[in-house]
């Protein structure tokens, strides 16, 4: 049954409803408005921001194979400045301190690596970052810097890396049985068929036969 007695009594009602709530009515249009008009700004934004530093991240990868450090250099200084959030500056980082590494810049290699290791957002770059610096000072002969370096890994999934690394560092440093523990641990946190087991298992068998002779 209708609880109106007449269209007027409807009416007056509504214009009632509207003196009393109309502004809340606007006011939530305008904001839903805003929230809407606000998430597709974002997301334009984000997608643009990704466009540009992926394009400065092509720039920077067609200076290096021509060459052109200063250029790439400065293309990549444009990444972790404007477009830091992006994972585009982290690739630049590793394309720099490869090329460094390959120019015999080991200063500037590690300089790279350390912008990533302070940087980045994803566990994996920061691994890897620290791994890259570590064997750059193991060939610096820093080998208890590189040894700290290596602890300071909490990935299950580069555990294997990091140990076979310690084994390295403690063979470069005569340590040979430390060096035999880290390479059994890095053979140990493999699947079978993985292609480190052999390489693993050859310096296990050097150091065997080092312990023989």
């Amino acid at each position: 049954m209708d609880i109106y007695a007449s269209d007027e009594e409807k009416g007056e009602d509504i214009k009632r409803w509207w003196r009393e709530n109309g502004r809340s009515v606007i006011l939530g249009c305008v904001l839903g408005g805003a929230v809407i008009f606000g998430g597709r700004y974002w997301i334009d934004y984000k997608q643009t921001l990704a466009e540009n530093a992926s394009l400065t991240y092509q720039q920077v990868s067609q200076a290096i194979q021509q060459q052109q450090v200063e250029t790439a250099d400065k293309l990549t200084q444009k990444l972790f400045s404007e477009f830091s959030s992006t994972p585009y500056a982290v690739f630049a980082a590793f394309r720099m301190a490869a090329q460094a590494v390959e120019n015999d810049d080991k200063e500037s290699a590690k300089l790279y690596l350390q912008w990533v290791t302070d940087n980045a957002s994803l566990a994996g770059h920061l691994e890897i970052a620290r791994l890259r610096q570590a064997k750059i000072l193991v060939d610096e002969a820093k080998y208890e810097q590189a040894l700290e370096l290596t602890m300071q890994s909490k990935s299950a999934s580069f555990a294997s890396l990091f140990s076979g690394l310690r084994g390295d560092i403690f063979l470069a440093m005569d340590k040979k049985s430390d060096a035999r523990t880290a390479y059994q641990t890095a053979m140990a946190g493999l699947e079978q068929g993985d292609p480190r087991l052999v390489l693993l298992q050859i310096k296990l068998d050097d150091l065997a036969i080092e312990n023989e002779g």
